[in-house]
């Protein structure tokens, strides 16, 4: 992230480095140096500060970097009080600040953030409210909206590098410790894990490695995990790893510390990228029931499924009209070391069938074109190619041949629309798909990340900022989902479709209740709260009452900082007057 305003090139001896990529040159200063015993030299080991100003090449815009290494350089951190839209919309920050309020989130922040709380939960209202994390837009974010930082301050892009690369492992750790601490661990609960990753361009994120990223744009990546409670519809929470690490590996980690946190009663809901042997011995072990999806076409379970095709896919006995598919039950060992058998419940979705086997004969046509471009080369192919095609080589390495694996092809085609799902309890195939589809929320919650949060992106250089944001977007998530279920609660009592009730209309709707500064420099509602705005704010337990007097409140902490700031500037002998004796209220900045 780089500011929006310049300072001096550091003049380090021998240090820095002008880089140009484009039309671009960026600043890079030296940290330290490596040796290579292979190659016998040190090289150099560098990180970007800034990238130079075009209209004044001895200055810069610095990033964060910069601010973490020189800290004694001043920057401008606070905005004048005086810079304040005159009109400040105040209906999302009431409903955030009441869920806030509710999970007592900020007094938990102010053990551990101290006076770094405030602006914290300022970042949390902006991921929410404008669907973004880039820091410098947080200013312009501040100048319309109440705030939660000490008497409102409208604080820099500056100062909130500085906070993300001030908090503490420790203090994200504490807050967690003290989040799951809260929660009912006598209550049986059916727990859902999913991960994502992301790709970074940042040079110094330790996490950064190559892996197998879900959108490969050839970067490398970091990995991010959520643990959520389904039963409560809360997120406990989170995990951070580096990339080259894959899901199924660090599952065994993610148990461990949900028994640290000491859940005892409760089961895991995994999606099928968690199917493994290991996994499923290590919940068995630790006494933790489970619910995991399996592709039908998987070789643990494609034995189970041709064993029992065409045994219940016409029976209505069968059905499970909710979603539309057919299930059986039935008990087996899936593994030669289990001791028992477990619940594999076969479901058949014919719709997913004709989808399915659309999508694999256009693989296998694309895969049949692509070989036979390269018959009479001596190219070679990896393992996805020979699982469907015969090739073959004459003595020399070169391809003369490709065929189908006919009876391969065939059975995945038997195979197309059916899906399993394994549980460690008994239950029914109906039970068992409805405690999995409740996962589903987990699923959009990465997509509330990535989509609504504006975090396909970290936007961030070090590894200290990544994951104090990875941290502010945990809180975010926790407050958008509760927000979330209660518009969901309110739109289930009433009749008919209310479109205005799903997250973004609701807070689009609620950025609409406005105070208007007036020339007297205090603020005032501008408007009666509407039909649609009421039963949105009941949603949360307010009013247009609670509405009214918030109102007056904000508008008296703001009157009262401003004639502080007034007292401030005539005690300043020798300044001179910035609006030159105009009435600084006759304007909307």
């Amino acid at each position: 992230m780089y500011h929006d305003f310049t300072v001096p090139i550091p003049q380090v001896k021998g240090k820095i480095v002008i880089m140009k990529k484009g039309s671009t040159q960026y600043v890079q200063l030296e940290t330290g140096r490596v040796y290579l015993p292979e190659k016998k030299y040190t090289i150099p080991e560098r990180v970007s500060i800034g990238k130079v100003d075009p209209e004044h090449p001895d200055r810069m815009f610095p990033n964060d970097r910069y601010a973490e290494l020189f800290p004694d350089t001043p920057m401008p951190e606070e905005r004048s009080e005086a810079y304040r839209s005159c009109a400040l919309r105040i209906g999302s920050y009431l409903v955030i600040r009441q869920v806030l309020k509710e999970f007592r989130i900020p007094m938990m922040l102010d053990k551990y953030l101290e006076d770094n709380a405030g602006l914290f939960l300022d970042l949390v209202s902006f991921m929410i409210i404008d669907e973004e994390n880039v820091g410098m837009h947080y200013p312009d974010f501040a100048f319309c909206h109440p705030l939660f930082s000490e008497n409102m301050r409208i604080y820099s892009d500056v100062k909130v590098s500085r906070m993300l690369n001030s908090v503490s492992k420790d203090s994200i750790v504490g807050f967690l410790n003290d989040w799951n601490a809260k929660r009912d661990h006598k209550q049986k609960i059916y727990i859902s894990y999913d991960s994502s990753n992301k790709n970074s361009q940042a040079g110094d994120i330790d996490l950064v490695e190559f892996g197998k990223p879900k959108d490969n744009k050839g970067k490398p990546i970091f990995n991010v995990s959520l643990v959520f409670d389904k039963s409560n519809q809360i997120p406990l929470l989170y995990e951070e790893y580096p990339g080259s690490v894959n899901d199924v590996s660090q599952f065994s980690y993610m148990v461990d510390k949900v028994k640290e946190y000491d859940y005892k009663n409760i089961g895991f809901i995994l999606d099928r990228g968690y199917f493994s042997e290991d996994n499923i011995q290590y919940m068995e072990e630790n006494g933790y029931a489970f619910i995991i999806m399996v592709k039908g076409r998987k070789k643990l379970v494609a034995s189970l499924v041709e064993e029992n095709r065409n045994t219940f896919e016409t029976v209505r006995s069968c059905a499970i009209r909710s979603y539309r598919v057919y299930g059986k039950t039935v008990r087996a060992k899936l593994f030669e070391s289990d001791k028992k058998d477990r619940f594999i419940h076969i479901f058949f979705n014919p719709s997913k069938q004709a989808a399915e086997r659309e999508q694999l004969e256009q693989k296998i046509e694309k895969y049949r074109v692509f070989l036979e471009k390269h018959i009479n080369t001596d190219t070679k192919f990896g393992k996805g190619y020979h699982d469907y095609f015969t090739l073959k080589y004459d003595k020399k390495g070169i391809l003369y041949s490709v065929q189908e694996r006919a009876d391969v092809i065939e059975q995945e085609l038997r195979l197309c629309g059916y899906f399993c799902i394994v549980t460690s309890e008994e239950m029914k195939a109906s039970q068992a798909l409805i405690q999995y589809k409740g996962r589903d929320i987990s699923e959009k919650l990465f997509s509330s990340d990535k989509t609504f949060l504006g975090s396909h992106s970290m936007r961030i250089h070090s590894s200290k900022a990544m994951s104090t944001k990875i941290f502010v977007e945990f809180i975010a998530l926790i407050v958008r989902n509760r927000i979330y279920n209660l518009l969901k609660q309110t739109m289930m009592r009433m009749e008919g479709k209310q479109n205005y009730l799903t997250v973004p209309k609701a807070l689009r709707e609620l950025e609409k209740i406005e105070m208007i500064r007036r020339n007297n420099g205090r603020y005032r509602l501008d408007h009666a709260v509407t039909k649609k705005q009421k039963i949105i704010l009941s949603s949360f337990g307010l009013s247009e009452d609670d509405v009214i007097n918030s109102a007056a409140e904000i508008s008296s902490l703001l009157a009262k900082n401003q004639s502080l700031l007034t007292v401030n500037e005539e005690d300043d002998e020798g300044e001179e007057d910035d609006f030159d004796g105009e009435d600084e209220d006759d304007f909307c900045y």
